[in-house]
């Protein structure tokens, strides 16, 4: 490891300016900056709710379909710990500039793609190229503003990287209806256009060290690649395909764990390797981490559980779905500035407690649920939740980042967002496998109680017989379907609320786990900006 001081060292340092002109020229960069990882994180979910439209107009089965989405996760995940090593390579500005650029180019191949595997190609290389736009606005909010300016910057970043994927189904949703699924990615161009320019014009942050090249580490990438894609795949398919019993779930677990292997071997032992662990060492980053890791369970978790319910149960349509989530997004919104001057007067800790107790409310609430709840019954988990989601993001912002030196936020950066989107992944397989798990043992349970022994299943499905009178002898037949359909649908609504009862533990003992971290020193010299 003796090598890694020289990939650590700063590059092409030097003092802010400090006219105002000049602050407020990096402080609209910075905004410009902020928008592109909006939309970067925004087209994570802005499909997800339109899935059904997309794949009728491509013509795609049921299993390529999800693809449109794994496909971008999957490349997303293996770009963001390689950004913080390319930002030190080609400049935050240039790595800045390929990334928006590179994004809306591939938003428009998408929205003109012909074919299922044209849009999982494209998909792909929207995700791998724009990945890289988050880690480098972590790292520059860090590394351009001094800590007194954090209050106002961390709820910022904190407000985009949450909001996002909330209302992303809610605007995916309204495009799908008002015109059509090619506008999921044609509302990129003229965003991602001024973006990419406006970088360009205004992007002054640091300087490219191109002789980084000569000892960039191809293995240690390639390592990465297969472990992290591999990971992803075997997360985002596993659940639906009854996890090792699939082939292909099977091998790529195989070769995930020998990339996995690999890569840690090479991070810890290269001389220059392609992400540097030693991150970790610090006990506030690993700790900021480890939460960040469960905020994501939380973000995405959630995120894919009420529209799940909302449509599996309550037949809605995926604009009624995006109305009822922008609860969530509203009060996330809402919560921004006052998240920013409770993290002027409180301990981060305190903070970080009271946003994991308002998560834990929030799922709590929902343990009563039942086949009757619509946007009312959710409206005040949802409230909890985007309170919750503020009030945590912020203060793990800082407790990761805050008190790191300049020179380790890019590598730093890159994998403190990993550690959010794997939350999010590896949550995601966990929901997923246990509300399947859950909804067959209460679907047995139900059948074993509703037997032609029970006077309520005898007079619900006499009762059902004489509505489909009409049918003749058909209407025992459509009765007793109905009855099955109604024991699914209770079932599955029994599996919802077992799968919210989990998170609230889960959320709960992190509450217990906030003393292990330490309360933050000041930023040490030359953190925010070199100030």
């Amino acid at each position: 490891m003796a090598g890694t001081a020289a990939i650590n060292a700063p590059i092409g340092a030097r003092p802010l300016p400090r006219t105002p002109a000049q602050e407020r020229k990096r402080t609209f960069a910075f905004i410009c900056m902020v928008f592109g990882m909006f939309m970067a994180i925004l087209d994570i979910q802005i499909v997800s709710a339109s899935l059904a439209e997309i794949q009728a107009g491509l013509s795609a089965s049921s299993d390529e379909i999800s693809w449109v989405q794994t496909s971008y996760l999957i490349a997303e995940v293996i770009m963001i710990p390689l950004s913080g090593t390319l930002s030190r390579v080609l400049s935050t500005r240039w790595m800045f500039v390929i990334s928006a650029g590179g994004f809306t180019l591939m938003s428009l191949m998408c929205a003109t793609s012909t074919s299922i595997e044209e849009m999982i190609v494209w998909r792909a290389l929207q995700g791998f190229i724009g990945g890289g736009m988050i880690p480098t606005v972590f790292a520059s909010a860090f590394t351009i503003f001094p800590p007194e300016k954090r209050p106002v910057i961390s709820p910022i970043i904190g407000l985009v990287a949450t909001l996002a994927p909330t209302i992303g189904p809610t605007i995916g949703g309204y495009l799908t209806d008002m015109f059509s699924w090619h506008w999921l990615f044609l509302v990129n161009i003229i965003p991602g256009i001024f973006v990419t320019v406006s970088t360009y014009l205004l992007v002054d942050f640091d300087e490219p060290d191109l002789s980084l090249f000569k000892t960039f580490d191809w293995a240690g990438l390639a390592f990465m690649a297969v472990f992290l894609g591999s990971l992803e795949f075997v997360l985002e398919e596993g659940p639906v395909n009854d996890w090792f019993q699939d082939g292909t779930v099977l091998i790529l677990s195989v070769a995930g764990a020998v990339g996995g292997i690999a890569f840690f071997y090479r991070a810890l032992t290269a001389e220059h390797p392609i992400v540097d662990l030693r991150a970790f060492q610090d006990r506030n980053f690993a700790a900021g981490s480890a939460f960040s890791f469960v905020l994501g369970i939380g973000l995405y978790g959630l995120t894919y559980l009420y529209p799940v319910y909302l449509s599996r149960v309550r037949g809605y349509s995926s604009l009624q779905i995006g109305e009822t989530m922008f609860v969530s997004g509203a009060c996330m919104f809402l919560m921004a500035p006052v998240a920013g001057i409770m993290s002027r007067k409180l301990d981060p800790r305190v903070m970080m407690g009271m946003g994991f107790a308002s998560f834990a409310i929030g799922t709590w609430l929902i343990t009563g649920l039942t086949k009757d709840w619509d946007f009312w019954e959710l409206f005040i988990p949802q409230v909890f939740r985007g309170v919750g989601l503020m009030i945590c993001m912020v203060p793990i912002n800082n407790i990761a980042l805050g008190t790191l030196p300049p020179h380790r936020l890019k590598n730093a950066s890159g994998l403190y967002n990993l550690t959010r989107n794997l939350g999010g992944a590896m949550g995601l397989a966990l929901i997923n496998t246990i509300l399947n798990n859950r909804w067959d043992l209460h679907l047995q349970r139900l059948r074993e109680n509703v037997n032609w022994g029970s006077q309520t299943a005898i007079e619900t499905l006499n009762n059902l017989t004489q509505k489909y009178h009409g049918l003749g002898s058909d209407a025992t037949a459509a009765a007793l379907r109905t009855m099955s359909n109604m024991l699914r649908r209770e079932a599955l609504v029994m599996a919802f609320a077992d799968v919210f009862l989990l998170l609230t533990v889960l959320f709960i003992s992190f509450i217990f786990a906030l003393p292990l971290i330490r309360k933050p020193r000041a930023a040490p010299p030359g953190a925010g900006g070199g100030h």
